[in-house]
């Protein structure tokens, strides 16, 4: 059923309209095979595929696929190719696989093994008849966040095949990345009549939750848990549904749903990292680390290496929280060498945790290619760390403004510790309140210093007792 009728069948039960999200994080692509259903995985230097790797049906989504499986798949591909050089789908899928490893296992030197798989496939086969490898390189450009060409490449990609479920919602990706909330609802709608699904449905979510309807993101995912079969499915969505419940302070909900993830695929990352930071925000630091250095030594990305170094500070181990901000420094720069645009991720690392003049450059550059809330986040931020507080609030406030709707616990801390070094501590306090009442554990060390800001600050509740927000 597609969302919106969903939604639609949900707002008469309880009076709302239709509206919807996914995590984040940072830009999930859709993935899927072509129609030419070839066997698929990572890539040969994983080693030879196992005897009879299992196939992939046409459309299956590689973000959602366990690594193991992704991994046999496209060691078999490979060796298909070898034989059927000539295959362009299978060149196309190659690429996508390609991506999805690189996004898996922290890889980025395996972009350009993509890009040179989609030039094959293009060379093979026009790209007035190749959607696959258009809509492929509209994922590479976004796992490069070049934003402004994965949006190009899907649209091409949609020009040839507009049901391209990998161009609809790699489209819908692009739009939200730079800030065009209003054309990415558009275009999420217009994925969900032509291609109605897993990939589909959490992007409406996030969209949704994007202009501030976490009820009818959470209505959506819950129906679209309930509609998954497949356990890679299963594990994908109830991911996104802990992350959105971690995101407003509802801890036991987001166990349970971290929970049913890795019960469904015990190898799914996302789901594990998402356990070790709500174990972190009730306190759970043993829980925690071994959660989150689990996630962090099978995919180190930045934002998961720097939030494990941040629970190792907050528990008082400066020197091994040291070493993951620098683990964190080096994969950014080894990003940058093989073509990922990682400015938004380098700002924040390095504001909180390197050199306060890079976080101000990296933030600078991020938000000249794109102008959303979170890159207002982070630029606000990092021209705080340098004592530039007064153009900092402007920032600030962009990202916390009432459009698109979108409430960040982390991004309501900023702008309260921006209002506290101007002098404005009325404000401050309500907005430090506001970002506890959130997500009392939105970050080991932020919900720390935004605790022990308040106590010097005036009390931010009003007359009914209750913290403005």
């Amino acid at each position: 059923m597609p969302v919106r009728k969903l939604l639609l069948t949900r707002g008469r039960e309880r009076g709302t309209g239709p509206h919807l999200r996914t995590a984040a994080a940072a830009a999930a692509v859709a993935l899927g095979l072509t129609a030419a259903s070839v066997v698929l995985g990572p890539g040969a230097d994983f080693g030879r595929p196992a005897r009879n790797a299992p196939a992939l049906a046409a459309g299956a989504p590689l973000e959602r696929l366990p690594a193991d499986d992704l991994g046999r798949g496209t060691a078999a591909l490979q060796q298909h190719l070898d034989a059927q050089p000539k295959d362009a789908a299978g060149w196309a899928t190659l690429g996508v696989a390609y991506v999805e490893q690189a996004r898996t296992s922290g890889d980025p030197t395996r972009y350009p093994k993509a890009e040179k798989a989609f030039t094959r496939s293009l060379a093979l086969r026009p790209a007035a008849e190749n959607d696959a490898a258009l809509a492929g390189q509209a994922v590479l450009a976004a796992a490069r966040h070049d934003f402004a060409s994965a949006l190009d490449l899907a649209d091409r990609a949609l020009r040839v095949n507009e049901y391209s479920e990998r161009a609809l919602a790699g489209r819908v990706d692009a739009l939200v990345e730079l800030g065009r909330y209003d054309e990415a609802y558009r275009a999420v709608r217009l994925a969900d009549r032509r291609r109605p699904g897993i990939p589909v449905f959490t992007r409406y979510a996030y969209v949704l939750e994007l202009r501030g309807d976490t009820e009818g993101a959470r209505r959506v995912l819950t129906r679209a848990l309930r509609s998954a079969t497949a356990a890679a499915d299963r594990a994908y969505v109830a991911t996104a549904l802990g992350q959105l419940d971690f995101s407003r302070g509802r801890y036991r909900q987001a166990l349970d749903h971290f929970a049913v993830a890795l019960r469904a695929d015990p190898q799914h990352v996302p789901a594990q990292e998402g356990l070790g930071r709500t174990h972190a925000a009730q306190g759970q630091e043993r829980k925690a680390l071994k959660a989150l250095e689990e996630a962090a030594r099978r995919q180190p990305l930045p934002g998961r290496v720097a939030a494990l170094g941040e629970l190792h500070e907050a528990a008082g181990d400066r020197a091994e929280a040291a070493r993951q901000y620098e683990l964190a420094g080096t994969w950014m720069r080894l990003a940058d060498a093989n073509g990922v645009a990682g400015d938004l991720e380098s700002a924040l690392v390095a504001a909180d945790h390197g050199d306060p003049a890079e976080a101000l450059a990296s933030a600078r550059a991020e938000w000249k290619r794109r102008e959303t809330v979170h890159t207002a986040d982070a630029l606000g931020w990092a021209l705080h760390v340098n004592g530039r507080h007064r153009e900092a609030l402007v920032y600030a406030k962009k990202a916390t403004a009432p459009s698109p709707g979108y409430r960040d616990a982390s991004f309501l801390y900023h702008l309260g510790m921006i209002e506290r070094a101007l002098g404005d501590g009325t404000q401050a306090a309500r907005h430090l309140r506001a970002a506890l009442d959130l997500n009392p554990g939105f970050s080991p060390l932020g919900a720390r210093r935004a605790e022990a800001a308040l106590k010097t600050l005036p009390d931010p509740a009003g007359p009914s007792g209750r913290s403005a927000s």
